[in-house]
């Protein structure tokens, strides 16, 4: 697929079949995530495959009830997670920016678009999730201390293909030039 195309036509995918995304392609899918660009090429990005239905369904119930019919529809979560204090940091552990700790979760917002784009090219629909329970899934999952979680990716076959695109704003309310 061209990139263009590959662009245009990436959804959010909330419903999924009942066919499972295989090993494989999800390697495929991280050894493309892993070209995300990222602060002094810190590469900070971690992701836990959940494929496991109790455990699905404990994070549903307990940590993203919110978001509990798209994950319930899903055969794998993946929970996107980042080795702390290097992305925007210098080696002596100084800010090396106003953005302080934020320059991490911009890292992080880039490689979760790299996979999701990645994903589709592989016919993988993928929704990035943000209302959970960070700290509760961190205990769950034992994420360990010198990480954090950042989001949850439901991945799975789209139950739907040519999802129209909603409204884009257009160029002239993006864009400006001084």
């Amino acid at each position: 697929m061209e990139l263009q195309s590959c662009i245009l036509t990436r959804r959010s995918i909330r419903q999924f079949t009942d066919k499972v995304v295989s090993h494989e392609t999800l390697e495929k899918i991280i050894s493309l995530a892993a070209y995300a660009p990222s602060w002094k090429n810190t590469q900070i990005s971690r992701y836990i495959a959940i494929e496991n239905p109790d455990m699905l369904n404990e994070i549903c119930k307990t940590y993203a009830p919110f978001n509990a019919g798209v994950i319930s529809g899903c055969k794998m979560l993946i929970a996107q997670t980042f080795i702390k204090k290097r992305s925007g940091f210098e080696r002596d552990g100084s800010y090396s920016t106003d953005r302080e700790e934020g320059w991490q979760y911009y890292d992080c917002g880039i490689a979760a678009q790299t996979f999701c784009l990645a994903a589709h090219e592989f016919g993988v629909g993928s929704v990035i999730l943000g209302i959970f329970d960070r700290e509760g899934i961190e205990k769950y999952l034992e994420i360990p201390d010198d990480q954090e979680l950042m989001a949850l990716i439901a991945i799975g076959y789209p139950s739907q293909n040519d999802v129209p695109a909603p409204k884009r704003k257009d160029v002239q309310t993006l864009l400006s030039y001084r």
